[in-house]
This record gives structure tokens, sequence and C-alpha cells, in this order.
């Protein structure tokens, strides 16, 4: 496990801040797109990461890494599974900032930590300990809160929580370099993007090369900014402790809050306010849990070691 103490000077802390950076201010780029479909842009959003990624493959050599794993079965059959959450996690992503529900996108990667740890109760028969079963009881109490607010369940936010806890979870069963699998990620969405664009095209209904080289280059990217964090990420997280990394994660959605309540200027009512304070109150709990448990793990290595 990574020291701590040499975050800083390694710049693990840095490239960290960086993706999760770019993922809060993510909202901001989408509506760019217009007049291009939420479903255009994932399209697109599919295809040009391919091509940027193609692009890092060749310049670092790793082709033969990548031809290596396509012919593990098993990972082959992981990386679909993923791809197709994955697909849904930027889909539900985009339909959100663009329809004016960033808060409640972002209210989806506030959750997410609180999914992903019941994810590990349901799939793998995890027991949790009682501050964490506290944490998740908070989270569902303001869902609860929240449905009758907003008077529907707020789909986006669980698509967005529940696809990329999936996601996650599937990728830990297959270790790969952040270039890899996105590019399998992205070889296995291809053809279905494409085949939708090419459709576009024939209907008469493609924003991309229709609407201006301005509307063009901002689809072309989509590409460059899905894949960027990423590589922040994939750089962080061999440098980061897992508990820093849980602490970073929290800049994104935080930023996507602000930015849906100061720039695009959507309502929070005093309901809305309490369900959002109930999903802070458990990522604190369930934080502070975290923390102690990783500090007291530490502390007991450290003792058997002097045994």
């Amino acid at each position: 496990m990574t020291d701590d103490r040499g975050e800083g000077r390694n710049g693990g802390v840095a490239f960290g801040t960086g993706a999760y950076l770019c993922w809060g201010f993510f909202p901001l780029y989408w509506p760019l797109l217009d007049p291009a479909t939420p479903l255009e842009a994932l399209a697109h959003r599919v295809v040009w990461s391919l091509v940027f990624v193609a692009g890092l493959l060749t310049l670092t050599h790793r082709w033969g890494r990548l031809r290596q794993i396509a012919r593990d079965r098993r990972a082959v059959a992981l990386l679909a599974v993923a791809s197709v959450v994955i697909a849904v996690n930027w889909g539900a992503f985009i339909y959100g900032v663009t329809t004016d529900r960033v808060i409640e996108t972002s209210l989806g990667y506030f959750i997410n930590p609180l999914v992903t740890v019941l994810l590990g109760v349901l799939v793998l028969g995890e027991n949790l300990r009682r501050w964490q079963w506290t944490a998740v009881g908070l989270g569902t109490v303001a869902v609860v809160v929240l449905t009758v607010d907003y008077g529907h369940v707020p789909v986006i936010a669980l698509t967005v929580a529940g696809s990329f806890a999936v996601y996650g979870f599937v990728k830990k069963k297959v270790a790969l370099g952040t270039v890899e699998g996105l590019g399998l990620e992205t070889m296995i969405l291809a053809p279905i993007a494409l085949s939708y664009l090419a459709w576009l095209q024939v209907s008469g209904g493609l924003a991309f090369g229709h609407e201006g080289t301005g509307n063009a280059l901002l689809l072309a990217g989509t590409g460059v900014i899905t894949a960027i964090p990423l590589l922040l990420f994939g750089a962080a997280a061999t440098r980061l402790s897992l508990s820093t990394i849980g602490l970073l994660q929290y800049l994104g959605p935080v930023l996507q809050f602000i930015l849906g309540l100061v720039v695009f200027g959507e309502a929070m009512t005093p309901a809305r306010w309490a369900g959002f304070v109930l999903v802070w109150l458990a990522l604190v709990v369930f934080t502070t849990d975290a923390l102690a448990n990783r500090r007291r793990v530490l502390r007991q290595s450290a003792e058997s070691l002097a045994l």
C-alpha cells in the first residue's frame, strides 16, 4: 500500500485532484454539443474515445498487451459487461446534464460509495460494520425524502450510482491498465455507436458535420475529455492510498452540485436540501468509519510485525 507521506512528492494528489476537477466540471461541456442529442453525444464519446486511445496505444507501444488481453475469453466477457454499464453511466450523465438535472446527477456520484458497499453485501455476501449500515440507512432515507419531493424516484441519480458501482466491481475482476481497458471497452461499443451515427446520417438527424466546424470539433473532443481524467486517475491510483482516493472522490460531485445550483440555476426546495444533507451526513459517517478502520488495520499489522 502506498505511504501517504510520499503522496505530495510523487504527484499523486495532483493527479487525483486533476482527475476529479475534470469530472466536476464535466456538466459545462455537454450542453455545448447542442443540437446533438444525448444519444448522438454518447455515440461520439465512444467513437472518439477509441480514436484517442488508439493513438495512445500506438505512442506507448502497448498494442501487444491489448492483443494479449483480447485472447483471454474471461477478460473479454467481463469487459463486455463493463462496456455496457459504462455506456449506461455515460448516457445517464449526458442526459442528466443536458436536461437541467445537474444536481440530481451529482447525487448519483454522492451515493455511489454507499451503493458500492451495498453491492458487496448483495453479491459477495460481505458483512458491513455497524457504522457502514448506519451510512447506508441514512442514504436510503435521503433517497426516500428526495423521491417524495421530486414526485418520482430519482432515476438518473440511481442509474449513475448503480452503473458506476457495477462498473467498478467488474473492473476489479480484470486487472488491466487504464488505456488497455478503455481501448477494449470502446472497441466493443464502437460498432453499435458507428451504426447509430450512420443511421442518423441516413435519416437526416446527424448533427456532426451539419452544424458547423465548432460543433464538430466539440463532438470529436468528447474522446479527449473522456480519456484525460481517466489517465490522471490511473496515475493517481498507483500513488495514493485508498483512503486518500476515497476523500478526493467527493470533489467531483461537490463541483457538479455547485454548478447545478449557481451556474445552471436549478431549484433546491427545503425537502431537497434535507435529502442532500442526509446524504452528506451518510458520507461523513461512511468516510470516518473507513478511515478509522484503516488506521486500526494498519496498527494491528504493525503490532503483528513487531511480534
